[in-house]
């Protein structure tokens, strides 16, 4: 008993150890939570960028990757310190409602349809529009993510934009999922989808599937990044997701995402200093 005692005794230090060396920061430091659009990370943008912030801050990142909608939500909780997402009117809103301290942009791309190759209902060309009003009307098969990104908030802008918001077709069918698992149905069902380029781009299982519709100027995909804001939720490592923010919009930052390429093909464009 006296033996048992004693060992519990001994642990009570240790865990006070343990309390307080997280407390004072010595842990916390060491690591952020980043809430992102699943497009950076089914990308392999991340896997490119982490590292080499790591290097320069000393800093690790975990990166929850959701549609850009949850990403804000998760901000609003207080779950994540600093967002990386793509829907500009709604990060603007976030940041007006006190929820983040400021936004920055950082970098750019482009959405795509993507669809079967012999392209039955006729939607290539470059006006994204055009094409939706074409699937609508013929009840073309369209996969859409349906989570609230970034991406299925584009898509819906251009569905108002066809005319058809309420009326896509008895092909439309929502995924709830995320870029990634979106193109394999398409792949695999030879249906048509929106699509970010990078995503596309790093995509392997493309079956049939190719770039139908690009080079509208409706299809620009702008990212920003911001720190969630501490005045909501004391607990967020401000100092530190600061560094991220600071670090990713700098020359060494935007440089990093400029090399990032597949097959000699850049897939985001920093954009910081504009």
């Amino acid at each position: 008993m006296n033996f048992k005692c004693f060992s519990a005794a001994g642990l009570v230090p240790k865990a006070l150890a343990a309390i307080v060396l997280v407390a004072s920061g010595s842990v916390w430091a060491q690591s952020i939570t980043m809430a992102s659009t699943t497009s950076t990370e089914q990308s392999g943008l991340f896997g490119h960028l982490m590292p080499e912030f790591k290097k320069a801050s000393g800093l690790d990142v975990k990166v929850v990757a959701l549609g850009t909608g949850q990403a804000l939500d998760m901000g609003r909780r207080g779950d994540a310190d600093v967002l990386f997402v793509h829907d500009q009117a709604a990060e603007e809103k976030f940041v007006a409602e006190g929820w983040g301290v400021k936004r920055y942009p950082v970098m750019y791309n482009d959405f795509v349809l993507v669809g079967p190759k012999d392209d039955p209902l006729g939607a290539k060309g470059q006006d994204i529009v055009a094409a939706l009003r074409k699937l609508a009307a013929a009840n073309g098969n369209f996969v859409s993510r349906g989570d609230k990104s970034g991406t299925h908030a584009a898509e819906l802008r251009y569905w108002k934009l066809a005319g058809a918001e309420a009326a896509k077709g008895s092909g439309y069918k929502e995924c709830g999922c995320g870029m990634g698992p979106a193109l394999n149905i398409a792949a695999s069902s030879g249906a048509y989808v929106l699509a970010d380029r990078g995503t596309w781009l790093n995509f392997k299982n493309r079956a049939d599937l190719a770039i139908l519709v690009e080079g509208d100027t409706k299809l620009f995909n702008q990212y920003g990044v911001m720190v969630v804001n501490p005045a909501k939720h004391p607990h967020v490592k401000v100092q530190d997701a600061q560094k991220f923010v600071d670090w990713v919009v700098s020359p060494a930052g935007q440089q990093v995402i400029a090399n990032y390429k597949i097959g000699g093909e850049q897939l985001f464009f920093p954009n910081a200093a504009k």
